[in-house]
């Protein structure tokens, strides 16, 4: 009888590994079998969400189901993402990710997620390169001319960023750490204000993100330095990067990337990230990513897991060291 029982019991083990071994190719061959959410974090017209647009487009022609992009905005993003972190993982939650959720931890002290434990990365889509920006009267037209005038007027310069603990200040926060330099930092509600204001002449320095400050400085009323990223923008190529300049390991900019719910299944987010990988690889995608003053990448969900916690690891010590607080 008891080995009777045993021998039930070792088919029922075995006939169970075999289940979970055959429905494992199975989920990834269905999926996508409905309409996916594809959550974008931040308002309508901005480079997240104009990314997050043409990415979900693009999926919903090549699964032959609906993506649906969903704006959900506040708190700098934090609102919509910690949304997609508490959604099914079941594969049909997508959600934008940027260099803002990176940063959120070391600023916001009650944070609904955490950027690299709460996500299962999918891919880096691109990176957005910044230009350093001076206005045309400030005589300096190079990185170390910059950092020269800056040291011989401490504090007497100011810069501009969208916001406290946005993306525009941690990039001046960090080359301010670096150059050891002290300007002051002037918080605009957004972009554009703080354009106004440095095209004014009420503002000397700022990085800004191509798509916005290239107008401003093809016509002469800003004067670009410098990339923020190591490597040089393809349409800019006589414009060099920071760290070519003088600040050598100099990189920093924008990025957006896609993620869904930790514990979504491995064969799903495989083939999410593959079919990702090889629409960022078409010239067209590329072309529009460029125009929108960015570079198209796509890597691995593993090397996007890793770059994130470096970029949580990188701002941290710059939040610290600028003592940088959410207002």
């Amino acid at each position: 009888m008891e080995t009777q029982r045993n021998y039930r019991l070792c088919c029922a083990t075995v006939l169970a590994l075999l289940a979970s071994f055959a429905a494992t190719p199975v989920v990834a061959q269905t999926y996508p079998a409905k309409l996916v959410r594809f959550i974008i974090p931040f308002p309508p017209g901005g480079p997240t969400d104009i990314l997050g647009r043409v990415v979900a487009q693009r999926l919903s022609e090549a699964w032959n189901v609906p993506v649906v992009a969903d704006n959900r905005p506040g708190a700098g993003g934090n609102v919509g993402t910690e949304q997609c972190a508490k959604s099914p993982p079941d594969g049909y939650t997508l959600c934008m990710l940027s260099i803002a959720q990176t940063i959120s931890p070391s600023i916001y002290s009650k944070l609904g997620f955490d950027p690299v434990r709460d996500f299962a990365h999918v891919t880096l889509l691109a990176t957005l390169p910044s230009l350093l920006l001076v206005h045309p009267s400030l005589p300096a037209k190079h990185v170390k001319e910059l950092i020269a005038l800056a040291k011989t007027r401490p504090g007497a310069l100011n810069y501009a960023s969208g916001g406290s603990g946005t993306s525009s200040q941690l990039l001046m926060e960090l080359f301010k750490l670096q150059a050891g330099i002290n300007i002051v930092h002037i918080p605009y509600k957004g972009t554009g204000p703080a354009l106004i204001d440095q095209i004014s002449g009420l503002i000397e320095v700022a990085f800004s993100t191509i798509i916005a400050a290239l107008p401003y400085s093809q016509s002469g009323r800003l004067r670009a330095i410098a990339v923020s990223t190591r490597q040089r923008f393809p349409q800019l190529p006589d414009i060099p990067t920071v760290d070519e300049s003088g600040l050598k390991g100099f990189d920093g900019g924008s990025w957006q990337g896609a993620i869904m719910p930790a514990g979504t299944p491995r064969e799903i987010v495989n083939k999410t990230s593959a079919e990702l990988a090889k629409m960022l690889k078409s010239s067209d995608m590329k072309e529009k990513i460029l125009a929108m003053g960015g570079i198209a990448l796509g890597n691995t969900p593993e090397e996007f897991a890793a770059y994130t916690a470096d970029e949580v690891g990188k701002w941290a010590k710059v939040v610290r060291a600028a003592g940088i607080r959410s207002e």
